[in-house]
């Protein structure tokens, strides 16, 4: 059953439509994973199905009730409180509730006194009488795995944070459709495995704009291309969407060049004058005219962008070489005891959890950070291009021309002058776009435009942080060929498993408690060489367990006493569990029964799907109990 439909939409802003007569239906239970070149609209429809942004012209159709939730890559200025007021949003009307609640919690562990004690022991008798107990732990779980403060407040957060809190306030919702736009960006492998796994046991209906190749290929079991203003969906997985769209392509570009073809001999054929002014031949020059009217009609695919690196003098055979180097801000050693020589033309991949120190092993190994202790010996000629991630090389008021010039009409590229409207089409930005404000781009041009302002510059080092967020596929794989044609030294830190898996030579793996080890290959060959390590000596790989990182962590804190607010949910967990308990003995004696089935209907799909919930739910229940209990000891 279709919970939202599409007819018919069309959206403009000026120039060619943006949507021009979409037609798209999404039904419970599919995973939608939205395709397209940067630019086409992608992050719109998604606002657009959200009801966030109207159409210029069609119709959507939404079952009564159904519920949606986006999670777009802006960051709304309007929101305050501290983390968890705004994660709690997500809760409906238990926000207030739920706010108050921790709130009231976080004064009782600074301040003390009776009068907020009374004032707890009252919130939390009315979370237990309306069930806002159970959705008090859903916050705080889901915020404990995406690593966020909860008593942060929201406004001094990075841009970064703040999208992992809206993650996290869309999560907790447990909306009927949930709109991702570029999930993955900002959240580092544990976590995206994680989202993974919790979006596959969770969430029944998903529709999610994504670069990252490995994660639609996990969770997409239909995929819809949107391309020059028409949606084209595919009953499939990404892997035979891949395969079906190459074969369309190729089908156009045959049928193309079989109309265009015909149009050449009509054309001639009216230049012989007084022959086509038979009236007998009237039908073949209105036939002309139609030909000419598709034609000029015709909405040319977007090419390709053509991409080159200017390569400087070759550096010493020595990039550079630490031993026993250490880095650490009072007594967190974020850096410890590394030795590494990276050589030239190595392709070294970086990766580990958010705030391990994947930045500070950057800067050590670039020069730019003394060890405190060991050594970190530098080679010589290196010429080093910087890719930042968080695109701060970017004026966001000037247009892109003038990012990319800096105040000249040309640039030098590979020894000849270019001009900058020449050079800019080379990546895929026409004229009349290279004169727009930066600020109007999507996410995936500010990186291709940071890519181009970047390559104007000749390199023997490329560091790269975190270069595919928002790349559309096409982008994403000639960048991969262009790495693995550079012949200089490549740093590469990335949470894209399949890119660093096609692209780089070596790994280095932070584990957040200073120690790097190195393995040879991307993460696919990490993941092989951990698993193999003796179990003392072996760093747990990421894999799809949710709880990796986490059990981790908790094997390296020190004992600590509960807060008052975990006494209060060790107390409540077993009654909780008690609840969910009866509630999975009535589900199972219900589906038990022969006589439920007759004229049941949907009913059966719905206890089906509560059952399932509920396993996962007393999980959870047991595992934070377990927690707890392990804690006060």
């Amino acid at each position: 059953m279709a919970l939202i439909t599409l007819r018919n939409i069309t959206l403009a802003f000026g120039g060619p439509p943006l949507f021009d007569g979409i037609n798209l239906q999404i039904g419970e239970g599919e995973r939608l994973c939205l395709m397209g070149r940067n630019g086409t609209g992608k992050s719109t429809l998604l606002k657009f199905i959200a009801g966030e942004i109207p159409p210029e012209g069609g119709e959507i159709m939404r079952q009564q009730g159904v519920r949606v939730a986006l999670v777009s890559q802006e960051v709304p200025r309007d929101l305050e409180g501290t983390v968890f007021d705004v994660v709690a949003q997500g809760m409906g009307e238990a926000t207030a509730l739920l706010a108050e609640y921790h709130r009231v919690s976080h004064l009782l562990a600074v301040e003390g006194g009776e009068g907020l004690l009374a004032q707890l022991a009252t919130l939390q008798k009315r979370l237990e009488e309306t069930g806002g107990w159970h959705l008090h732990q859903e916050v705080e779980r889901v915020l404990n795995r995406l690593s966020l403060d909860a008593d942060a407040p929201f406004a001094s957060l990075s841009g970064g944070t703040k999208r992992r809190a809206l993650m996290a306030r869309a999560l907790v919702a447990a909306p009927d459709i949930l709109l991702l736009d570029e999930p993955t960006n900002h959240l580092d492998i544990d976590t995206i495995l994680w989202l993974e796994e919790f979006l596959a046991k969770n969430v029944t209906t998903l529709l999610f704009v994504t670069h990252d190749r490995a994660f639609a290929r996990r969770l997409a079991n239909r995929v819809a291309e949107l391309d020059r203003g028409r949606i084209y969906a595919f009953a499939c997985g990404y892997d035979e969407f891949v395969e079906r769209r190459e074969a369309l392509l190729e089908a156009e570009i045959t049928r193309q060049a079989l109309f265009d073809k015909k149009l050449v001999q009509e054309e001639a054929w009216i230049r012989q004058g007084i022959k086509a002014r038979r009236t007998r031949n009237e039908g073949r020059v209105r036939a002309l005219k139609k030909l000419r009217e598709e034609r000029r009609q015709r909405r040319e695919r977007q090419g390709t962008a053509t991409i080159r690196l200017q390569e400087a003098e070759r550096s010493g055979a020595l990039v550079v070489e630490a031993e026993n180097a250490s880095v650490g801000y009072g007594d967190r050693a974020v850096i410890a005891n590394l030795t590494t020589t990276v050589m030239r033309g190595d392709r070294v991949g970086i990766i580990g959890p958010n705030g391990s120190g994947k930045t500070t092993l950057l800067r050590l190994l670039l020069g730019e950070l003394e060890p405190q202790q060991g050594a970190v010996r530098l080679g010589t000629r290196r010429e080093v291009l910087y890719f930042d991630q968080m695109r701060e090389q970017l004026d966001l008021d000037r247009t892109v021309q003038e990012n990319v010039g800096e105040g000249n009409d040309t640039v030098i590229i590979n020894g000849r002058s270019r001009h900058v409207i020449g050079y800019l089409q080379d990546f895929l930005f026409p004229p009349e776009r290279a004169r727009t404000p930066v600020s109007i781009l999507s996410g995936g041009e500010r990186n291709r435009l940071l890519l181009a302002k970047l390559f104007t510059k000749p390199s023997n080092v490329l560091v790269m942080d975190e270069p595919t967020n928002d790349l559309d596929a096409e982008t994403l794989d000639l960048l991969e060929d262009l790495l693995l044609e550079y012949s200089g030294t490549l740093l590469l830190v990335s949470h894209d498993r399949e890119f660093l898996n096609n692209v780089v030579t070596s790994t280095l793996v932070l584990s957040g408690d200073g120690q790097v080890r190195e393995y040879v290959g991307g993460y696919d060959d990490w993941l092989r060489q951990a698993a193999a390590e003796t179990p003392a000596a072996k760093q747990q790989p990421a894999k799809a367990s949710a709880d990796t990182s986490a059990k981790t962590r908790e094997r390296n804190e020190k004992p600590r006493k509960l807060s008052f607010k975990e006494e209060r949910e060790l107390e409540a967990l077993p009654e909780w569990i008690h609840q969910l308990e009866e509630e999975q003995e009535r589900l199972h004696a219900t589906l038990a029964d022969p006589e439920f089935y007759r004229g049941a209907g949907a009913e059966v799909a719905a206890l089906n799907t509560r059952l399932a919930e509920l396993e996962g739910e007393l999980e959870t229940a047991y595992a934070r109990w377990e927690e707890l209990e392990s804690l006060r000891g």
